[in-house]
């Protein structure tokens, strides 16, 4: 008897232990984990292009980083335009899918699947370019907090051309409804 209350009893302190050093670990461990989770959404905003005629929202889509257009300096196309398209809502007609020629612009979402992979950097997606319709595999890097590396690449990123986007002041974000129709729109700068 006097042996199983002494099994009994180290049963109970080792479970005590346990707990913990399981309440310890959870401890130390959870701000890791919650820094980690804050580092990859530093991409996720506005983003103006080199020449400030496009702004890119970046958002998260489930564990998957996206984007799609949110402001056109020139949303419409201009009256010189040929093809009867003055002052419609620009298109995406350079898609080498004709189905897809007639989708406008603004809210297309032209960067996908990209991955955290830590050190501001976020791979494994692709952007679409709708000047000329191709899409490439793509690599982001922060360098900055508000300069953002963006290049696209055939095979590997050596072979590709990069860019850099400047983040958006923060503003409310109003631009061209998917109609075509005139909104307040945000900031040029």
């Amino acid at each position: 008897m006097w042996a199983g209350n002494q099994v009994q009893h180290f049963r109970e302190t080792t479970d005590k232990v346990k707990r913990a050093v399981l309440g310890l670990l959870l401890t130390l461990l959870l701000p890791v984990s919650f820094a980690f989770a804050a580092d990859d959404d530093k991409i996720v905003g506005l983003w103006n292009t080199p020449r400030n005629d496009c702004k890119i929202e970046i958002f998260k889509r489930g564990i998957k980083y996206c984007g799609r257009i949110a402001w056109l300096k020139e949303p419409l196309y201009r009256a010189d335009e040929g093809g009867g398209m003055a002052g419609r809502p620009v298109v995406d007609r350079e898609n080498p899918n004709p189905n897809l020629r007639s989708r406008m612009l603004i809210g297309l979402q032209l960067i996908e699947g990209f991955t955290y992979i830590g050190k501001n950097v976020w791979e494994k997606g692709t952007i679409y370019n709708p000047d000329n319709g191709k899409t490439y595999k793509c690599k982001m890097t922060l360098s900055a907090p508000n300069h953002l590396e963006v290049k696209g690449f055939i095979g590997i990123p050596l072979l590709g051309a990069t860019s850099v986007w400047t983040r958006q002041a923060e503003s409310s974000l109003t631009p061209l409804d998917y109609s075509g129709s005139r909104k307040p729109q945000i900031d040029s700068n």
